[in-house]
């Protein structure tokens, strides 16, 4: 069963064809062995509940899960020291969903502490490498998630997270698909939050059909999270294959500057051509708003995320020390200095200064108004066209030693390509667009809120062709 697709998988399970039990367990052997060579888990599951099943959407089915998300029992830290004991007592609700329709857990993927990074090397519990190049990052804030899903050869499909492109950016380093839906599409319920108006759960996996299945699984009104659509799930796979002859899509010009490598923009209009050879109509596009989606994305995240990080002060939450001989100001200092890493302490403090009193009306509230902007822009573009079309990152998957060297704001604008759709709260599909020097690279497809299965249909369509 190892070389099996998702879907084949599935249908053996059903057709009684499969030990799950121990396939699961040889699965466990395998991701062990991953894990001395590429390092994509926190934590792996000591006994997976393996229990022989042939209902459900997806029985029996590999799912890791990115280590913000609570998982009853098992270990859960959000790559940070300072959650490093934490044994959430509930699953939350994707992981529950995912449960009820047979998919078994079988590790926590490895992010950036809190979701804060572009590469995964701001984990506390050590850095996943590219199964492509070792020497390379897979991407992040989801880097774990990518790097199994690329090093597996079994059936799989790894739950990610993403709030300014950290599900698109492992999928373009590691040669996977990577879905991250509409805002709302998907519970929040259980996430342990970097940016709350931002975050979203989505997928990442080797075709578009699984991560299509792990959204019908996952989507649905959830009365556990206010921020939770209304709209009910519904089965996204049948969206896979549909033709995608008159589709109109758009390339825009800001995402095709000098910035972004040239054999990446290359391969982007390669792609563009297969779609207009099965008669999709093709046309350049301008978003202005581009230029200042990053800024405003930084002002909004590190706010939020500075009030989120305030509860991981030793108290209720996060790691504990001993109080004798300190107040209270002092030891809240010693534990947060302990325990979170420099990424962490550098957003709190800049977010922390961007809501003081005479600077939230000149900078949160500024960039939340520059977000309407963003939003409206892009629905704008949507009343003429069907899609959006452009490279997912603007580099290669860089070496870890060189990541090193990068400057914060450096790594920040790594994120240009990622963060205006994130941003708008509107759904992309990453899905691979071939190799440069042996390094994949990817194309994300960009559509309006709640339009997933465009998104699927034209990237399905690129599966067939590509």
């Amino acid at each position: 069963m190892n070389q099996t697709t998702v879907r084949e998988y599935i249908e053996a399970v059903r057709a009684g064809d499969v030990n799950v039990a121990e396939f699961i367990a040889e699965v466990m052997e395998k991701s062990r062995k991953i894990q001395e060579r590429y390092s994509p888990f926190i934590t792996l599951s000591e006994k997976p509940a393996a229990k022989p099943t042939k209902r459900g959407m997806i029985p029996g089915l590999p799912i890791s899960v990115k280590d913000c998300l609570c998982t009853n029992g098992m270990r859960t830290t959000a790559g940070s020291k300072i959650l490093g004991d934490y044994m959430p007592p509930f699953d939350a609700t994707c992981v529950k969903k995912a449960k009820a329709e047979g998919g078994i857990i079988i590790g926590k993927t490895a992010m950036d502490e809190f979701g804060f990074g572009t590469f995964t090397t701001n984990c506390a519990y050590g850095v996943p490498k590219n199964p492509h190049d070792p020497e390379r990052s897979c991407g992040g804030s989801s880097g774990g998630a990518g790097c199994i899903t690329a090093a597996a050869d079994f059936p799989h499909v790894a739950i990610a997270e993403s709030t300014g492109g950290s599900i698109t950016a492992p999928a373009a380093f590691t040669g996977t698909v990577g879905l991250t839906p509409t805002y709302g599409r998907v519970s929040r319920y259980g996430l342990i939050d970097y940016a709350n108006s931002l975050d979203k759960i989505g997928v990442i996996s080797k075709s578009v059909y699984d991560s299509a299945l792990m959204l019908s699984v996952m989507s649905g009104h959830d009365p556990l999270d206010s921020t939770s659509s209304d709209k009910a799930s519904e089965d996204f796979t049948k969206f896979e294959g549909k033709d995608v002859k008159g589709m109109r899509l758009g390339i825009p010009k800001e995402y095709m500057s000098e910035g972004v490598d040239a054999r990446i923009r290359r391969a982007l209009m390669a792609q563009a051509d297969r779609l207009a050879a099965l008669g999709a109509k093709i046309s350049e596009v301008s978003l202005p708003m581009t230029e200042y989606a990053l800024p405003s994305y930084y002002l909004i995240a590190i706010s939020e995320a500075s009030t989120n990080l305030a509860r991981y002060c030793g108290l209720r939450y996060g790691m504990q020390g001993e109080m004798a001989g300190m107040d209270s100001d002092r030891y809240f200092s010693k534990v947060r200095t302990d325990g979170f890493g420099d990424e962490a302490k550098r957003r709190i403090l800049l977010g922390t200064y961007a809501r003081m009193a005479g600077f939230r009306d000149a900078y949160y509230l500024k960039a939340l108004r520059v977000r309407t902007k963003i939003i409206n822009e892009f629905k704008a573009a949507f009343k003429s066209l069907d899609a959006l079309i452009a490279p997912s990152m603007p580099v290669l998957p860089p070496r870890l030693s060189d990541i090193k060297e990068l400057t914060p704001i450096e790594t920040y604008n790594m994120d240009i390509l990622t963060i205006g759709p994130n941003m708008a709260g509107i759904p992309t599909l990453s899905v691979p667009m071939g190799k440069a020097e042996g390094l994949p690279m990817g194309m994300q497809i960009i559509a309006d809120h709640f339009d997933e299965g465009k998104l699927i249909a034209i990237g399905s369509s690129l599966e067939v062709i590509g």
